[in-house]
């Protein structure tokens, strides 16, 4: 696509899309918001940058390993900090527990905040990854 004004535009306006992707995902614990509506505007800016620049820009940036290497920690660290908040919150054992902070301050959910950002990553990178494969078959 050779639309000036169009790549212009889109130099301005999608690192600000996903700066607010990332305050959605980070302010999730403590307003409305979270991993998954944080994710999904991530992956909407991924996927705007795809519509604008072309895929030939977007995998000088993201390919297919980068996505599935992030999309594989972020689910895997997922799986562990979920299975340690089940396990030290339903048993009465005295491990270490995340300290939850002072009420309205960004570390105060314990383990809300990396657990916002694990989703946040698998979201935007899936809503990416679908749309790639229903664009051209590929990432």
């Amino acid at each position: 696509m050779n639309d000036i004004i169009l790549k212009e535009i889109g130099k301005i306006v999608i690192p600000y899309i996903q700066i607010f992707g990332i305050y959605v995902i980070f302010n999730g614990h403590l307003s409305p918001g979270g991993g998954f509506s944080g994710g999904t505007v991530i992956g909407a800016s991924l996927v705007l940058y795809k519509l604008i620049y072309g895929p030939e820009m977007i995998k000088k940036i993201i390919n297919y390993k980068i996505v599935m290497h992030s999309m594989s920690i972020a689910l895997l660290a997922y799986g562990i900090l979920k299975g340690y908040s089940f396990i030290t919150g339903g048993a009465d054992l005295h491990l270490f527990q995340i300290p939850l902070g002072t009420p309205g301050n960004i570390l105060s959910g314990g383990l809300l905040l990396p657990l916002n950002i694990a989703v946040g990553i698998i979201v935007g990178f899936t809503i990416f990854a679908f749309y790639s494969l229903f664009d051209e078959g590929e990432l």
